[in-house]
């Protein structure tokens, strides 16, 4: 029996396992070869030292699993625009499989590539796999997106308790004996150039951070982190630890889950089993408040979607008035951990160093960054998408605009004061002194208060400000919006 020449086209869905597009794709035939195209048109990956580490780690367990399978993952570089046609053309395929995007680019390139293969002989089949829902398949009663949180999270959680995340297609998938591309091509120029493009790539990767980023790249290590997370019951304990950057309990998958090596379809069944195996009060609560975080990732995704915009700006308007006052020197010492305010200096050293940051920490120096520096929130965007290893445009975007206010959030202002959330998320300052030893022997409340003595202080700075005082200033700009 022929098979007909399938390309499958790989994107933020780095794996071969539950994988919505590559099933499709694999019970159509077993003649199918797999791309991979380091874009240089896409703005928001390549020029991460993190990501960059992560994805290459990612694409070699990628490129050997299609190997033992019996086919290959070819690399290009350029714009798909021009290469998933060329591509396809040249291995003859009759089929281009995909999973659907999110991102206004990723839309449009993608909506390039349908127009200019319309006439061809060649059909291109995109499923959705990213998300746990559609975005089309969820709405207000007056059938418009959602823009606050709790009334999506009631809709989409109603939605999803009635689906199967036992998915049937995938219980005998077997990635296995797939067909190669003939004889005549696998000694071409488009063989040839792709090892040498991937080798290319992986010879500039110098990211100091791998040892220490608690996430990690790959299919197999996703599923450790998952099965890992769940045995060491860190997610029945979730509710009571998340909030506790000195804590290990958080499930390490947002880069995962960003770059797909595993399925947000993975994570969320997970839950559901062991939602049916307890009954204890306390972990299913842990469990509901996990799910809810997904649902957040979720939320934004569907945001981002619906509102394309959101990438460009403030969703709320007003704020394009806003007085901002970008002093560099500030946003130096807040990029750098120097501003003499512990819990702020603390997260971005772990942010720098290890190209990851505690969800809580995000929060705190983000609100510090925009409420306290008064620094445009989209310099901390910038700032976190260079350096975040799960650097996500929709996730990130989303944060910022709700730690700034701008965002769709029914709390107009929300000012976190950064003594205060020590104080109650770091009160033996356990993770600061880490990340911050030249404060190791300062007495804890000390630390907390920033009532830091000159001679205790030593090599570190005075605090670039007053939270007091800033706050009434911030205050002031804001009434004029």
């Amino acid at each position: 029996m022929e098979y007909p020449r399938i390309l499958f086209w790989y994107r933020k869905d780095l794996r071969v396992n539950d994988n919505k597009a590559l099933i499709k794709a694999l019970a159509l035939s077993k003649a199918i070869t797999s791309i991979y195209i380091f874009d240089e048109t896409y703005p928001y990956d390549f020029n991460s030292k993190s990501r960059a580490w992560f994805l290459s780690e990612s694409l070699k367990e990628l490129n050997e699993n299609w190997e033992k399978a019996g086919s290959r993952l070819l690399f290009q570089k350029g714009s798909p625009t021009h290469l998933i046609p060329f591509v396809a053309k040249k291995i003859n395929a009759k089929y281009i499989f995909w999973n659907k995007p999110i991102e206004p680019y990723e839309i449009e390139r993608d909506e390039k590539i349908k127009a200019d293969l319309k006439t061809s002989n060649i059909e291109i089949i995109d499923l959705w796999d990213h998300l746990l829902i559609n975005p089309s398949e969820i709405s207000t009663g007056s059938n418009t997106p959602y823009t606050v949180y709790g009334p999506f999270f009631k809709k989409f959680k109603a939605k999803i308790d009635k689906l199967n995340f036992d998915n049937e297609e995938d219980k005998d998938f077997r990635f296995e004996k797939l067909k190669d591309l003939k004889d005549e091509l696998i000694d071409n120029q488009l063989i040839t150039k792709s090892k040498s493009i991937f080798n290319e790539f992986i010879k500039d990767i110098n990211f100091s951070g791998k040892v220490i980023c608690p996430c990690k790249p790959g299919e197999n290590s996703a599923e450790e982190l998952l099965n890992n997370f769940i045995s060491s019951q860190k997610l029945i304990n979730y509710a009571s630890q998340r909030d506790f950057p000195s804590i290990n309990g958080t499930s390490y998958l947002s880069a995962s889950l960003r770059f797909g090596t595993i399925s947000i379809r993975k994570a969320w069944g997970k839950t559901t089993q062991l939602n049916h195996s307890t009954r204890n009060e306390n972990s299913l609560l842990s469990i509901e408040t996990w799910q809810k975080e997904l649902a957040w990732r979720e939320f934004y995704q569907h945001c981002l979607y619906h509102f394309p915009e959101l990438e460009k700006g403030p969703y709320r308007k007003k704020w394009n008035n806003f007085q901002w006052h970008n002093n560099n020197e500030w946003f130096i010492r807040w990029s750098s951990g120097d501003t003499g305010i512990p819990i702020i200096d603390a997260s971005m050293r772990q942010l720098n160093q290890s190209g990851w940051m505690h969800n809580r920490c995000r929060m705190i120096v983000a609100s510090f960054l925009v409420k306290d520096l008064i620094c445009n929130w989209q310099l901390g965007e910038q700032k976190f998408m260079e350096h975040l290893v799960d650097g996500d445009l929709a996730a990130n975007n989303g944060g910022w605009q709700w730690s700034a206010s701008s965002g769709m959030d029914p709390k107009p202002l929300r000012i976190f004061n950064p003594h205060t959330q020590t104080q109650k998320f770091d009160p033996l300052c356990n993770y600061i002194k880490y990340w911050i030893p030249e404060l190791s022997k300062i007495n804890n409340s000390d630390i907390i208060t920033g009532d830091i003595s000159k001679s205790e202080r030593k090599n570190y700075p005075d605090p670039v400000i007053q939270h007091n005082s800033q706050q009434r200033l911030f205050k002031s700009l804001y009434a004029d919006i």
